[in-house]
């Protein structure tokens, strides 16, 4: 963590509407503690402090240098000015000049500043070097034709010092002020800063913290890095993005398409400044105004995730240290023998010859082919580990992977031409450059060669920050500015080849030190690309290291974490994060990577993971087996209910991934996301929501046979039985045996469910049952998203069906807005009406006497009609029947 300097400093002028409009200057004095850290900018460390301003903000937060060896003594750094601003068919451009002299290396005098009104919910803003061209992220990102007639924003300009306010025009709130700080943009030594309307702030991964981030001084580094998930570490993964809260409920989010290593400073003013050591500055601005927008409006610009297969919201396993191919082949019998739903089967590097990718153990692993045909047999699916790094150690002519892409020169290189030589696990390896096309051909290629031995279904693509067991390389890093920058974040091991490859190490595209946070995302496009051309289906990856845009791709798992109480925590503000970042199919190892876990804490994680998008159970070798089949028979039992459970659930979430995929919409999302305006919602990350409807309240703590959870305002529904509660907005305590997971349904929500089966395929063919939660108007609303379940682009080529349901005043409809054969075959089973005081006399459906049940507060009509017959048909009240009771008309 850094700590940063105030020191006195006036308030800038401002311009405002673009003309040159002058405010007072206005001074603060306070005191902090000296700041701390990795800088070696020759003769300045630049730090950061506190304002207070009543023109600005009531605190703001103002950038100064601190004298590092003799010389400058000014307060304040050198500025820009804007020499002009001109009107453009989007927005506006001009010029950003520095008057005097600044004290870091190659320092860039003329900026050119491009605003653009994309949208009425989105601004862009993108600061360069006015001269010469500079290194910018390869995403395919939107370009607007117009500028936009509405905006939901106002902007403003200070001229001298050059900085930007930015407003929302319906409450006034300022949500940009980087007026506050000096702007600084030199060769590899870029500084903005801003003033916040808030201190409730989410995003800006990878980390582990809890989901509400906490500004009193702290510093998030984003550097892709191998290390086993730890507060206050960067990890696999860089998202430069972040959302805020703003008093009253509204949100914003703030994009930095910048993939260089990077830091983000925290400060309680509230403040942010972002600081990155290369590329350009080029932000998006969303505006929403509430958080679900904000999320859709990113994802606008960096791409809606992919819609995965049905076969990847069901239950997966693995573990590394099965030892061999019938040990892994056992543990998926006692599955089906147990009838514990499964749907893929996972292998760890193990499986390799010797870790070499592209292979399996001839001995140990020979019944591979035969285990992945028995999969299939059974509606089951086989996924397997791939890392980046190619064993450079082979016979020449032995190892066709590293023969052909030495060949093809598809390699990552040193600063003298020659592949890169690290270490991972084969021993000495070379590192595949995916920034090059010609590297994904060969990629396809070795993924072909191997699939027609072993038919895999998916692939999961690990160590791909990419991860070094060396510094840099076998002969380390070449001096300079690269692997040496005058700035280097703070990087866990001090150095950006710290268990990587070297800064300067080339790569098709551009050099290792602005590629690197894109090596994982670049992976995960050549694989998808790769599986849909080997198998003509959807593709499934599973990805360690992520960028913005990821999940047009992959999917993510949380990475090496310890079976530990604390871990299953993290698990959910990791998850939900990941929501925020477009990456949806997320989740963590189930039980714990590393450790050996026990009984309890196994039985309480599958409930937790059996809710994460991404269910997977895996752990290490050399540590208790921990599949559900190993424990006592009450605690797998637990765990296989709980599986039942999500099985039961596939139609909701394979619903709510089709809203991800077409709308980006979240799938887990916090409970802020549907109650902006209950203050009591903003730091929650021990319970979430699936969609806007399922409220999971899972433990975790060890020993209790209870759990507190948080019931915003309204009624809520026990899953499985019905019983209601009307919250004030109110913690209760639950009931929480072992045995159980608390499950609560939203007032006013439809939810798709289905007969579970051992597989999705096998639950796919069950009867639906439609769970209406009414609100106290009697009112539910719910849709359900159905097709075959691995082709690709269904929605797209309209193969698809989709069908809306509605209650109102005992009124139920089903409509079908879109019909497909593919769902067919598919029937309504129940119908289960949860909010019903007091029994009806009868249920009719199309004027035919239904049988139905009724417990306390619902009733279950039995039904049994084709979906796409729009069935059921609307239902009302009997005519002197009780309130409440339902008529098929």
């Amino acid at each position: 963590m850094k700590l940063y300097q105030k020191l006195r400093t006036a308030v800038p002028r401002l311009v405002l509407g673009q003309e040159d409009e002058e405010e007072e200057e206005e001074e603060e004095d306070a005191d902090t503690p000296t700041p701390t850290g990795h800088s070696r900018l020759a003769p300045w460390w630049v730090g950061s402090g506190l304002l207070l301003s009543a023109v600005l903000l009531s605190a703001v937060t103002v950038w100064v240098l601190r004298q590092v060896s003799g010389g400058w003594h000014s307060p304040t750094p050198p500025s820009q000015c804007h020499q002009s601003l001109n009107q453009t068919a989007l927005g506006m451009a001009g010029l950003l000049v520095r008057r005097e002299k600044a004290y870091y290396p190659r320092d860039i005098g003329v900026l050119r500043l491009d605003v653009e009104l994309e949208t009425d919910t989105r601004l862009h803003v993108k600061i360069t070097d006015a001269a010469n061209p500079r290194y910018e992220v390869p995403l395919d990102v939107p370009r607007a034709k117009k500028r936009a007639e509405n905006p939901i924003y106002s902007l403003d300009f200070s001229k001298d010092p050059f900085g930007l306010l930015l407003r929302r025009r319906d409450t006034g709130t300022v949500l940009l002020n980087t007026t506050v700080a000096p702007l600084i943009f030199a060769d590899q030594f870029l500084q903005i800063s801003t003033a916040l309307p808030s201190r409730f702030l989410y995003g800006l991964g990878e980390h582990r913290s809890t989901l509400l981030h906490s500004l009193d001084w702290s510093t998030l580094t984003l550097w892709a890095r191998d290390v086993s998930p730890t507060e206050s570490f960067n990890l696999y993964g860089a998202h430069p993005f972040y959302l805020l809260l703003e008093e009253g409920g509204d949100a914003h989010g703030v994009f930095l398409l910048n993939s260089n290593a990077m830091e983000v400073a925290l400060q309680p003013a509230p403040a942010l400044t972002w600081r990155t050591i290369g590329g350009v500055l080029d932000f998006y601005i969303f505006l929403g105004p509430d958080p679900n927008a904000v999320i859709q409006q990113y994802q606008e610009v960096i791409g809606f995730p992919a819609m995965p297969p049905l076969w990847a919201l069901g239950f997966h396993l693995c573990r590394w240290g099965y030892g061999s191919s019938n040990e892994t082949w056992q543990t998926v019998r006692a599955m089906r023998n147990f009838q514990i739903p499964q749907d893929a089967q996972w292998n760890d590097i193990d499986y390799m010859d010797g870790y070499r990718d592209f292979t399996f153990d001839a001995q140990k692993f020979a019944s591979l082919p035969s285990l992945v045909e028995d999969l299939h047999k059974h509606g089951q699916h086989y996924v397997m580990i791939l890392d980046p790094g190619i064993s450079s150690t082979s016979p020449r002519g032995s190892y066709w992977p590293f023969d052909e892409g030495l060949r093809r020169g598809l390699f990552i290189n040193t600063t003298q031409g020659q592949p890169l030589i690290g270490q991972v696990w084969p021993g000495y390896t070379a590192f595949a450059d995916f920034s090059n096309v010609d590297t994904r051909r060969w990629w396809l290629e070795n993924l072909q060669r191997f699939h027609a031995h072993v038919p895999f279904d998916g692939v999961w693509i690990d160590m791909n920050e990419p991860s070094n067991f060396m510094d840099g390389s076998e002969e380390g890093c070449p001096p300079g500015e690269l692997d040496s920058p005058p700035y280097t974040p703070a990087v866990l091991g001090d150095s950006l080849s710290a268990k990587t490859v070297c800064a300067s190490a080339k790569q098709s595209a551009s050099v290792h030190y602005n590629l690197h946070n894109l090596y994982g995302l670049m992976e995960a496009e050549a694989t998808a690309s790769a599986l849909i051309q080997i198998r003509g289906k959807r593709p499934f990856v599973i990805s360690r290291s992520t960028f913005p845009s990821q999940g047009r791709y992959s999917g993510h798992w949380l990475g090496d974490n310890r079976s530990q109480w604390k871990d299953m925590y993290y698990s959910i503000p990791g998850m939900l994060s990941f929501s925020l970042f477009g990456i949806p199919l997320v989740g963590a190892d189930i039980c714990g990577f590393s450790g050996s876990t026990s009984e309890e804490l196994c039985t309480r994680w599958m409930q937790l993971g059996a809710f994460y998008p991404f269910s997977r159970n895996h752990n290490s070798q050399n540590e208790k087996a921990q599949d559900p089949t190993v424990f006592s028979p009450a605690a797998r039992t637990a765990m296989k209910d709980v599986l039942l459970t999500r099985y039961s659930l596939l139609p909701f979430l394979y619903t709510l991934f089709h809203r991800a995929h077409v709308h980006g919409d979240t799938v887990a999302r916090p409970l802020f996301f549907e109650f902006p305006q209950d203050t009591a919602t903003y730091g929650l990350d021990r319970q979430f929501l699936w969609g806007r409807s399922l409220l999971v309240t899972p433990v975790l703590e060890p020993g209790v046979d209870s759990v507190m959870g948080y019931f915003p305002r309204g009624v809520w529904y026990d899953f499985y039985t019905g019983s209601s509660v009307n919250s004030s907005g109110e913690m209760l305590k639950l009931s929480a045996p072992l045995e159980h997971l608390n499950l609560h349904l939203r007032e006013g929500s439809i939810l798709p469910t289905q007969k579970p089966g051992p597989t999705s395929e096998a639950s796919r063919g069950n009867p639906l049952r439609l769970i209406v939660a009414l609100s106290p108007g009697a009112t539910a609303w719910g849709d359900l998203f159905w097709d075959d379940g691995e082709s690709l682009d269904t929605f797209e080529r309209g193969s698809y069906s989709y069908l809306v349901f509605n209650a109102t005043e005992n009124i139920f409809t089903s409509s079908v807005l879109h019909t497909s054969t593919k769902a067919a075959s598919t029937t309504i089973g129940t119908l289960s009406i949860y909010g019903v005081q007091e029994p009806p006399h009868k249920v009719l459906l199309n004027g035919q006497e239904k049988p139905f049940s009724y417990l306390d507060n619902q009733v279950r009509p039995h039904l049994g009609c084709p979906v796409l017959e729009g069935c059921p048909q609307p239902w009302q009240g009997a005519e002197g029947a009780a309130q409440g009771g339902f008529l098929g008309r």
